[in-house]
């Protein structure tokens, strides 16, 4: 395989006007830039990665933290990264959260892995981090955009959704069809996001005259299996209920299967709300209505903002995401006992 030293060989230049060429950096004269080009050509000269990182400066590679490589939630947001990547020339390193220590031990540890492979930038998803960590590792000279996280004072590398209007809309969702006996399964409330989900839930129920504390709520991981077992353990309480509004689509599906598992007609029986609207929402029975977050969106404008700090550049970067509800079979009238 032909080296840039034989293409400065061939064309009888130095190896630096030789790179000068490869990299397109720095004045060549155009019968020098001839020489050199018709030397790649006849030895089909390809730049090795390291030697395109070498000549650059950097290794147009994009690091992606994300808290656990499982489920429905994470997989569109990865192959979106992925594809605008390739499209540019770049590609995607990934790292997500495993080994021991929790979870704000595991992102920073993700985060640092990236970082030694030589990632030119970060996208990080997890919502683990304190805003100390972010400053750090800014301070560190990283480049480093957060996405669903908010942090006071770095909004410029923050790209966050209005989770408390999210749980708004859940609640005027059940009330506009007359749900008033609802039950709740949360997310960790060792989460932000999950946090002002269920807070601004809770504040549009009391605002219509439903007092919060009159609900059958569970705590649960954001998973299907968690799901599953917060719809049994609601379903044996004894607790009565119309509706069940999940914090995310994940548990949403795995109440879903318990219910009908339970023989529990969804809606005529129960209505199930979920929460980002995830592809996987479109294909259970019956269809999930859900919080339409717009991931899409987001994520975008995190990976731009990114791209403009590591490459130059004026990709296109929005701050506003409208928060709305996807209307499917799963959510009726309150059924009348």
């Amino acid at each position: 395989m032909a080296t840039i030293k034989d293409v400065a060989r061939l064309a009888g230049v130095g190896l630096g006007t030789a790179s000068r060429v490869v990299s397109g950096k720095g004045a060549v004269s155009p019968a020098t830039l001839a020489k050199v080009r018709k030397a790649i050509e006849e030895l089909d000269f390809r730049p090795s990665h390291a030697a395109r990182s070498l000549l650059s400066g950097t290794t147009q590679m994009i690091g992606v933290y994300i808290p656990i490589l499982k489920g429905t939630f994470y997989t569109p947001i990865l192959q979106l990264v992925d594809a605008e990547l390739r499209a540019n020339g770049m590609h995607m390193v990934v790292a997500f959260g495993s080994g021991q220590g929790d979870a704000r031990g595991q992102a920073i540890e993700g985060i640092e892995f990236l970082m030694q492979r030589g990632c030119d930038g970060i996208i990080t998803m997890s919502t683990a981090l304190l805003n100390s960590d972010i400053e750090a590792f800014t301070a560190r000279g990283w480049k480093m955009v957060a996405v669903n996280h908010n942090a006071n004072g770095q909004s410029e590398q923050c790209f966050y959704v209005d989770h408390r209007q999210g749980g708004a809309l859940a609640a005027a969702a059940l009330l506009a069809h007359k749900h008033s006996k609802i039950a709740v399964i949360a997310g960790p409330s060792s989460a932000p996001d999950n946090v002002d989900r269920i807070s601004g839930f809770m504040a549009e129920l009391q605002r219509c005259g439903i007092d919060p504390k009159v609900l059958w709520i569970a705590e649960s991981d954001f998973s299907p299996e968690g799901g599953w077992a917060c719809a049994e353990e609601l379903h044996k309480s004894g607790y009565e209920f119309t509706a069940v509004w999940c914090a995310n689509d994940e548990m949403a599906v795995g109440a879903l299967s318990y219910f009908q598992q339970a023989g529990i007609a969804v809606p005529q029986q129960v209505s199930v709300l979920g929460y980002d609207d995830t592809p996987s929402a479109e294909f259970t029975a019956p269809r999930l209505t859900s919080v339409h977050v717009p991931w899409r969106d987001v994520t975008l404008s995190g990976l731009n903002s990114l791209l403009n700090r590591c490459y130059g550049g004026e990709r296109p970067v929005s701050r506003q995401y409208p928060v709305s509800v996807t209307h499917r079979a799963s959510l009726a009238e309150a059924a009348r006992k």
